[in-house]
């Protein structure tokens, strides 16, 4: 009989604190933990015991999946804080070097494989860019990808050793400038798009992270909001939560702000069949401590900083869980 713990962070009605939820879904007993403080790595947990017990299934493009549609989370970057997931341990600095990699407009993967990281070898296969109409693209090349879209946003694609200075809408860059501004800096259009319908036959894989948009507050706190339409809740996902905190924790750096929030929103949240069972133990885990980032020092161009410029402080996981990536 199954007797896996899952864990829901709950507010008493009765008393108004917040308990940590235990529910072991095969004989539904439940033992509630009091908790003062609930930490955020539950809204993740939470979400992966949703998926599990509303038990839809589907099949999927590429293999069989659990899935919900619509979730929400929100993470505290103040003070430095990254939410890195603890319950698992993170590739953060692969994390933080495809982000940067998306900063310059890269989509090049061999500079990524030269920095020994490899989450989109596979997209860039000889098989899978066959199947994509992509055969004629040369070794490495992922087609107008995040980066493009971000620093040359519709720019004709020329392949990935192409100078695209000057072309397509740099995105990016007016963010930059806007945040830099003592008024733009409040604009409710501080948006970052990497879903270009115009281009998507072009790309290696279509954008999961589709959207950010950035808001500034009265006492100048940046906050992100991502918009992510797919996301592979065992392996995307943790990965996402992080780039993007990081990305946010960047340009409060570089524009002079304080960091704030990284609001999450998921459109189809799923589990691939292989993946429910490693996720059952990682639920079985309760979180440390998130850790903090520092960055050392204030660059004149965003795409000059290196992951040599980041410290992440303090970081404790449990060990690490094997996953499989899909297509």
């Amino acid at each position: 009989m199954n007797s896996t713990p899952h864990y829901r962070v709950e507010q008493n009605e009765k008393t108004g604190k917040f308990e940590v939820i235990t529910r072991r879904i095969a004989d539904a007993n439940i033992v509630p933990i009091p908790l003062i403080h609930p930490h955020a790595e539950y809204q993740y947990l939470n979400l992966i015991h949703d998926i599990l017990e509303e038990n839809q299934e589907h099949i999927s493009r590429n293999g069989t999946t659990l899935s919900v549609f619509g979730a929400g989370m929100v993470f505290s970057l103040e003070q430095g804080l990254i939410p890195i997931l603890t319950t698992k341990k993170m590739a953060w600095k692969t994390c933080l070097k495809e982000l940067l990699w998306f900063i310059q407009g890269k989509t090049d993967n061999r500079i990524l494989q030269n920095q020994d990281v490899h989450i989109w070898d596979d997209n860039a296969s000889p098989d899978f860019l066959e199947s994509r109409g992509l055969s004629h693209y040369t070794e490495g090349d992922l087609g107008p990808v995040y980066g493009h879209q971000w620093r040359h946003f519709n720019a004709e694609y020329k392949g990935h050793e192409a100078d695209y200075s000057g072309k397509g809408v740099d995105q990016l860059a007016e963010i930059i400038r806007c945040l830099k501004d003592p008024t733009e800096r409040f604009s409710r259009r501080l948006i970052m798009s990497a879903w270009n319908p115009c281009q998507l036959n072009e790309m290696a894989l279509p954008p999961c992270h589709i959207l950010c948009q950035f808001n500034v507050d009265s006492m100048n706190r940046l906050s992100c909001a991502l918009y992510q339409r797919s996301g592979d809740v065992g392996l995307g996902v943790p990965f996402n939560i992080a780039s993007y905190s990081f990305l946010t924790h960047l340009l409060a750096k570089h524009c002079g702000l304080v960091p704030h929030e990284f609001v999450y929103y998921l459109g189809n949240a799923h589990i691939y069949d292989d993946h429910v069972e490693v996720l059952k133990t990682q639920l079985m885990r309760n979180p440390f401590a998130f850790p903090r980032v520092e960055i050392s020092v204030l660059r004149d161009n965003i795409d000059d900083y290196t992951i040599d410029d980041f410290r992440v402080l303090k970081y404790e996981s449990y060990d690490t869980i094997r996953m499989k990536m899909r297509k």
